[in-house]
């Protein structure tokens, strides 16, 4: 085992790290309504409730990335955990609502130091091989639970203890997990502070080139795609991110090495990761809606339903490292996105006076089942062959691809359900539940198509990766 004795350890605490990032994005929604009475939020101010946190972690996860390569994994992971600890204190207590907004734009931050220093430590303790193969299998068992059981949580604790309870259980947890890193996360001699080889410059247009870009995306899907503000945001995102391509060129040390896309599969997984976001973010959007808005399910109920679909995520990923050691990654990559577009069309067969067991329990075990194996055998891809100095700066670049690609799929996926809904509506004897089971049908449809896109592409992930070259050395 390289750079520990103690693997399991290590592996727990990386593993919760990432469970309370990804615990992070869903428990509030659960919570919303009893925010915006607490704190006098207007509708707009609900949305930023839940964009000022994926705005900050999806735009500044490259930044992230590299300074973790630059100034020490460990280093990185352990400040992105005190701002994340920190910033759901100030959430818990905010009295306005800019400071709750601001509140969760700081746990975004956190978030984006946490996650990529996560991710590139657990590739230095478990080398390439089967070790390398279960970490990940515990990876994506809580990275899938940690959104379900966001659900969950919120639900139990705003009806028991109120919304402020959710903000407290986020920076308990974190808290707990920052003391179990300074206790058993590893260190070197070789850990350090090169932050001045940091692209500063680069960083910089990136990270407010997705801004830009998930604003616009997010706000369409209020607003539609002719808002003037879309249309402004959208064109000063590609303004900047061309210019990002231009600073990446002439730069000594670039933020996003071009030769970073060529390691192995790099570049094929992040596209794959990016659709597999899209159908994500939407499942988990769309469902409790359709289960509160339509079969009349409570916040508390809608979450203990979201149990089976953690547990069969949960399945997925454990069961996937076996799978590939007999199948091939290939192949398992392509069975895991296959049950995901296979169960989100039978999903699309709600109706609106069906029940869980009749039209959800089904296809969401189908559907945990391959988010599990996928993101899995995805994640592995697109840091397998990178050298120990982009390590980081890949674990950042996937989990940036996976939340844009939510983004953009979420966009698109509530436009096309809040058009169908309108069209439905028009229509004579239609309900107000039809014409919004109409929509999120639609929703889980286009959600089976983009699936089924993933799947087509899994197979350029089968070439063998470019070993690197550099030795491994603890950051």
């Amino acid at each position: 085992m390289s750079g520990t004795d103690r693997p399991a350890a290590v592996l727990g605490v990386l593993a919760a790290a990432q469970f309370v990032v990804v615990l992070s994005t869903s428990i509030v929604n659960v919570a919303l309504p009893s925010v915006r009475d607490g704190v006098g939020l207007s509708g707009t101010g609900m949305a930023w409730v839940i964009n000022a946190y994926g705005l900050a972690f999806g735009a500044l996860l490259l930044l992230g990335g590299r300074a973790a390569d630059l100034a020490g994994r460990r280093r990185v992971l352990l400040t992105g955990l005190s701002v994340f600890v920190a910033a759901s204190l100030a959430a818990a207590l905010a009295t306005e609502p800019w400071l709750l907004i601001a509140a969760r734009a700081a746990q975004g931050v956190g978030a984006a130091a946490i996650a990529p220093a996560a991710l590139s430590l657990l590739m230095y303790v478990f080398p390439a091989g089967p070790g390398r193969a279960r970490a990940l299998g515990v990876w994506g068992a809580v990275s899938g639970a940690g959104g379900a059981a966001g659900v969950l949580l919120g639900g139990v604790l705003t009806e028991s203890m109120g919304w402020r309870s959710v903000f407290h259980a986020t920076a308990l947890g974190a808290a707990v997990v920052l003391a179990a890193g300074v206790r058993w996360l590893p260190s070197a001699a070789s850990e350090g502070s090169d932050l001045r080889r940091l692209d500063l410059a680069g960083a910089l247009t990136v990270t407010l080139g997705l801004v830009a870009l998930v604003y616009s995306l997010t706000t369409a899907g209020r607003t539609g795609w002719t808002d003037p503000l879309v249309l402004g945001t959208a064109a000063a995102a590609a303004v900047l991110l061309a210019l990002f391509a231009v600073v990446e060129h002439r730069h000594s040390a670039p933020l996003l090495p071009p030769s970073l896309l060529t390691r192995g599969s790099v570049a094929p997984a992040n596209l794959v990761m990016a659709l597999l976001g899209a159908v994500w973010v939407g499942l988990f959007f769309f469902l409790p809606l359709y289960q509160q808005q339509v079969l009349g399910d409570s916040p508390l109920r809608t979450g203990l339903t979201q149990l089976p679909l953690a547990a069969a995520n949960m399945a997925g990923a454990f069961l996937a490292p076996r799978i590939a050691r007999r199948a091939g990654a290939s192949v398992t990559l392509v069975a895991g996105m296959a049950a995901l577009s296979g169960g989100l069309l039978w999903l699309s067969g709600i109706s609106a006076n069906g029940t869980f067991t009749g039209d959800v329990l089904g296809p969401t075990v189908v559907i945990g089942l391959g988010l599990g194996v996928a993101f899995v055998q995805l994640t592995g891809a697109a840091v397998t062959g990178v050298p120990a100095r982009d390590a980081g700066l890949a674990g950042g670049l996937v989990n940036t691809t996976r939340q844009l690609g939510g983004a953009l799929g979420l966009a698109v996926l509530a436009t096309l359900a809040a058009s169908r809904t309108a069209s439905a509506s028009a229509g004579p004897g239609t309900s107000h539940a039809m014409a919004l089971t109409e929509g999120y049908r639609t929703a889980f449809l286009v959600s089976a198509a983009v699936a089924a896109a993933g799947t087509a592409l899994a197979p350029l992930l089968t070439r063998t990766p470019k070993p690197a070259r550099t030795k491994e050395t603890t950051r």
